[in-house]
């Protein structure tokens, strides 16, 4: 057995049985843990990568039946699934033996053992571990090969049948000039789908030009979005080419346009319908070339029937409308979701590859996730940096909810923008997101309350 190579951890209740086994083994390995308590057992695993693990199967008096063994077993397995395991017992029994195989265990023996037979079996641990770790990172390797071959829309990634169905239409609209309404809330993935419709267009090859509309100023408005000229206002020393004239050829992407006042929105009509735009200040009208592709945060059928939106401007932009479904109905992909953010968070920060445990993954699937992928995208990023162990654990995740965060706003913090945040929080989740119930008792209108939630990323 290579000596270099081996860390191991022998758990016993037995004193005499660790100090043989540690005299004897650091001989052969590289490291050897011993530990008397089994309680102990996953935050030394948390902490430590073992090459193999000798677990006694007893750690009651007067106890032979093997039960404390099988808790164990599977408690070592629910941290690290591709753990080696060694059970020992001083009391013969092949069923035990049988069983102990059957639910993971690699190898038994009984005690008091025989080094040689004992070296023997750690030594046929060892190379298993290593071939397990191989193979577990040609898996990875192909994983992500398959990955990058099969993945038509990059970080877009999802396998639920929702998010198949947007998939579905993206390849159907793509290649068209057809104008796309994404509908879908805050941090759902609205512009990845604006991105992947530009990527397999035939507009691929031009500019795409995002415009988050509910940043845009109203006296900004048109210099933004359709240039000015030189002289035309104040500030204006030069002529300024818009946002509609540069992405002329290419995608122009407006985005949360549900936030736009209804003058503003008149004048977005005006452009799309004439296909041209005219600079502040210039009486010359200017032609453009653009696919529109529109999203929003916001209810906009709803909106018209309020007469909050037009519904002419409606008409012009959504001849496909794209759903997107929140996180909390596709829960099927927060695996899928998590695994992508962990790569690219462990590379990023340096750190060793790892996973989520399955009692992590229980606690991630059964959140609500209000602000969807980009909330776990932050989830995962803050457990990378915190986490020092391979396997995240439940209290690797902390979710924060409105109510805690309006309580410790109100009593710590008396800045007017914290304080309007915490009661929407709060108001919000007490309606079960419910906006209309939840505007109606803070005396907003759904609009001014949709403002606000954009405005503080709720």
């Amino acid at each position: 057995m290579d000596k270099k190579f081996g860390k191991i951890l022998v758990v016993d209740d037995d004193e005499d049985v660790l100090q043989a086994a540690r005299l004897f083994l650091k001989q052969h390995v590289e490291l050897v843990h011993t530990e008397k308590d089994p309680q102990k057992l996953p935050s030394l695993i948390k902490n430590i990568s073992y090459d193999a693990i000798l677990l006694d199967m007893n750690f009651t008096r007067d106890v032979t039946g093997g039960q404390e063994g099988f808790f164990w077993l599977n408690k070592i397995f629910a941290i690290e699934p591709t753990a080696v395991v060694i059970l020992i017992t001083a009391f013969g029994d092949v069923d035990l033996a049988v069983r102990a195989i059957k639910e993971g265990a690699t190898d038994f023996i009984l005690k008091p053992w025989q080094n040689e037979k004992l070296l023997a079996t750690l030594s046929a641990a060892l190379n298993l571990r290593r071939s397990r770790l191989e193979v577990a990172s040609l898996k990875t390797r192909q994983k992500q090969l398959i990955a990058d071959l099969n993945q038509p829309f990059h970080e877009f990634i999802g396998v639920a049948p929702p998010m198949q169905k947007v998939f579905e239409t993206i390849q159907k609209v793509s290649k068209t000039d057809a104008n796309v309404l994404i509908l879908g809330e805050n941090g759902s993935g609205k512009e990845l789908v604006a991105r992947a419709l530009h990527r397999k267009s035939n507009r691929v090859g031009e500019v795409f030009i995002g415009v988050d509309m509910g940043a845009v100023s109203e006296t900004l408005f048109e210099s933004e979005l359709f240039g000015h000229v030189k002289g035309s206002f104040t500030d204006a020393r030069s002529d300024r080419i818009g946002r509609f004239e540069v992405a002329s050829g290419g995608v122009l992407f407006l985005d949360e346009i549900g936030n736009l006042p209804m003058s503003l929105q008149a004048k977005i009509l005006r452009v799309l319908e004439t296909r041209q735009v005219t600079p502040l200040g210039s009486n010359n009208p200017r032609p453009i070339d653009i696919r529109l592709i529109c999203a929003s945060n916001m209810p906009i059928h709803h909106m018209v029937k309020t007469k909050e939106f037009r519904q002419d401007l409606l008409y012009r932009i959504n001849t496909v409308e794209i759903p997107i479904p929140p996180l909390r109905e596709r829960q099927e992909d927060i695996p899928l979701l998590s695994d992508y953010f962990l790569a690219i968070y462990s590379q990023k920060y340096k750190k060793p590859a790892k996973t989520v445990s399955a009692a992590a993954q229980k606690k991630m699937i059964a959140y609500h996730w209000p602000g969807n992928v980009r909330e776990l995208q932050h989830a995962i990023e803050r457990a990378v940096i915190l986490s020092d162990s391979r396997v995240l654990q439940p209290e690797d995740f902390f979710f924060s909810t409105p109510e805690k965060e309006s309580k410790d706003l109100f009593f710590a913090n008396y800045n007017l923008e914290e304080v309007e945040k915490a009661v929407i929080c709060k108001v919000v989740e007490k309606h079960k997101g419910n906006v209309s119930q939840a505007a109606q008792e803070l005396g907003l209108t759904r609009t001014s309350l949709y403002r606000r939630m954009e405005k503080y990323g709720i």
